[in-house]
């Protein structure tokens, strides 16, 4: 029997000891590692192993990643904008560069493992920074404000639709040109990273999916997918990753 292929979610933020809420019976107050089961549960249903990558020093980056099949960069706060050169904007919210400075190095190096790479919400934004992108900061700023970006609905609930490039790579593992999405965010994909392509787009413009010009995986979706894997569409995301991260990982073993 084939073993699934283990798949590397990043966390989501380190919450400090004072917003932690600890057991009586538990361990003291410290720092946390925090991530949705939402993640490990659309892995699993996709047929993967997910594993949380704790954010660890630099140097230990490349023997964790060198031990994955495939990557999902989850979701989470705000990315700091001196990692793209950026002055902090007004309406920026709170960020965690040691946070950043490790998912953005995961990101790295699976490129050059060549290893399928799925980004969601923020990780999308981590993907294009990591290779040289930038960001729009408070997305109110640049759009008509036609579409709410941050929805009060819960996460399994769709706001609005996306349009989707014709024959892109999303387009093909959603069988479609256009999907209904959730949204949990303020910030967006500015200028391109290399190699990335915008492929799809909000009512107002905003970019809401990039993908690589490579054969694997390379794929960033603004919308939180994990929420929405009840749907096949977006279940097929985490689909696409489990299978060529099977791939990838037979291709390492030979």
């Amino acid at each position: 029997m084939t073993r699934p292929p283990l798949i590397g979610v990043t966390t989501s933020e380190v919450r400090a000891a004072v917003l932690t809420r600890p057991l009586r019976e538990g361990d003291p107050p410290q720092p946390e590692m925090a991530l949705g089961m939402v993640y490990m549960r659309a892995v699993e249903l996709a047929g993967g192993l997910p594993v949380v990558l704790p954010p660890l020093a630099s140097e230990r980056v490349a023997p964790l990643v060198e031990q994955l099949a495939g990557i999902c960069l989850s979701g989470g706060p705000d990315l700091a904008p001196a990692g793209y050169g950026a002055p902090p904007d007004p309406h920026l919210g709170p960020t965690e560069p040691a946070l950043d400075e490790f998912e953005l190095r995961v990101a790295e190096h699976a490129d050059r493992l060549g290893l399928p790479i799925l980004g969601i919400c923020r990780g999308s934004q981590a993907l294009n920074v990591a290779r040289g992108g930038t960001l729009h900061q408070h997305l109110p700023d640049v759009t008509d404000g036609s579409v709410e970006h941050r929805q009060t609905e819960p996460g399994h609930v769709a706001t609005h639709p996306v349009r989707i490039e014709p024959g892109s790579r999303l387009a093909q593992i959603l069988s479609a040109d256009e999907t209904d999405v959730n949204s949990f965010h303020h910030q967006a994909v500015a200028g391109l990273g290399r190699g990335l392509h915008a492929v799809a787009w909000a009512p107002d413009g905003t970019i809401e999916g990039v993908e690589g010009d490579e054969e694997r995986l390379v794929l960033g979706v603004q919308w939180h997918a994990e929420g929405l894997v009840g749907r096949p569409e977006h279940l097929a995301l985490f689909e696409t990753l489990v299978r060529e991260a099977g791939r990838s990982g037979m291709l390492q073993a030979a």
